[in-house]
């Protein structure tokens, strides 16, 4: 059996004492010459030593890891998010580990507890809008964790989030340019207070309002992924139905794109369409489609550079804060 290779094998090979290899692996090494770097690089290649991640955790009270546990991996947006966070840890010598809660609360306490046990040094969560006191319990522990795309009202936790009012008024505003006035919505539903449903459908409100339309309940359908086209049925074939639909998130959009497609609806002739996510195949769609864009991976960038403040000790700042972030309309063919 081969030998192992150890710091002292390194050190050996590259003219260099024990502890400077370590303060190499270490990352402090901004005091060293660019050519002790690159030797020290050079030989941990050529020799192919692997530290003791375990020891240097234990040694260093930190498992240079974090964990992000995203609201539903089948949304377009969610491996956006992971591409940046990975990119920001990455850059740090950070590893991340990912779960999918899929909107399931007792997944993602089961989760959270899974990460805390493995010692992850900090959390970015998307929050199903329930474990309530768990995430205070975090607080009060002073655990390093900041939200992306969902608020916990009562929880003093930093959040990432788009300014879902301002994205539900760019989409009723294009309609009414388009010469619409019955405009439908569809979202998921509403009872766990997932923050991106609840101020979508009143920034849809507020706009209708704005524009001095009433919002009728019979153009509102809030419904399970799965009964979206039992809704779809329910709103669109009646005396006077919405001539165009906001739609809130991409799976939503697939349900209606294949709705539309099984009951010969031309988009946009019998039904303008906009939805909140700029999905990878809005441009090629036939017809494409008009969307509200949001700024996944720079939220996620920032949500992950705040975390590793955190983590590091260099965040000043209370919990609590939120940033929002602007969305953008991109018009295109099916409004």
């Amino acid at each position: 059996m081969k030998k192992k290779t150890t710091i002292a094998d390194v050190a050996k090979h590259a003219a260099v004492s024990k502890s400077t290899v370590s303060q190499f692996l270490n990352g402090r090494y901004s005091y060293m010459k660019e050519e002790t770097k690159n030797r020290i690089a050079d030989t941990i290649n050529e020799l192919g030593y692997q530290g003791n991640f375990v020891a240097r955790s234990l040694r260093l009270k930190r498992t240079s890891t974090i964990g992000v546990i995203v609201a539903n991996i089948l949304h377009s947006s969610s491996s956006i998010v992971i591409q940046a966070i990975e990119d920001v840890c990455s850059s740090e010598n950070m590893h991340v580990i990912v779960c999918n809660a899929d909107e399931d609360p007792d997944k993602e306490r089961k989760y959270i507890n899974m990460l805390q046990a493995k010692q992850v040094d900090g959390l970015i969560v998307f929050p199903t809008g329930k474990n309530i006191e768990l995430y205070k319990t975090m607080v009060e522990q002073d655990f390093p964790i900041v939200f992306m795309d969902r608020l916990i009202h009562g929880v003093s936790i930093d959040a990432f989030l788009l300014d879902n009012e301002l994205a539900s008024k760019l989409a009723i505003d294009c309609f009414i340019e388009g010469g619409h006035h019955r405009i439908g919505m569809i979202t998921p539903p509403l009872d766990r207070k997932i923050t991106p449903r609840i101020e979508r459908v009143e920034g849809y409100k507020n706009a209708l309002k704005y524009h001095n339309i009433d919002a009728k309940k019979e153009y509102v359908e809030i419904t399970e992924i799965n009964e979206v086209k039992n809704g779809l049925d329910r709103m669109l074939f009646t005396d006077y139905p919405p001539t165009a639909l906001y739609i809130v998130n991409d799976l939503m959009l697939m349900e209606v794109l294949s709705f539309a497609k099984e009951k010969s609806i031309n988009i946009p002739k019998d039904l303008a369409v906009i939805n909140v996510d700029d999905v990878p195949f809005a441009d090629i769609y036939t017809p494409t489609l008009t969307t509200i864009f949001k700024p996944e991976f720079e939220m996620a960038r920032d949500a992950a550079r705040l975390l590793l403040k955190k983590i590091n000790g260099e965040d000043p700042k209370k919990g609590g804060n939120v940033y929002r972030y602007k969305p953008k309309l991109i018009v295109r063919g099916s409004s």
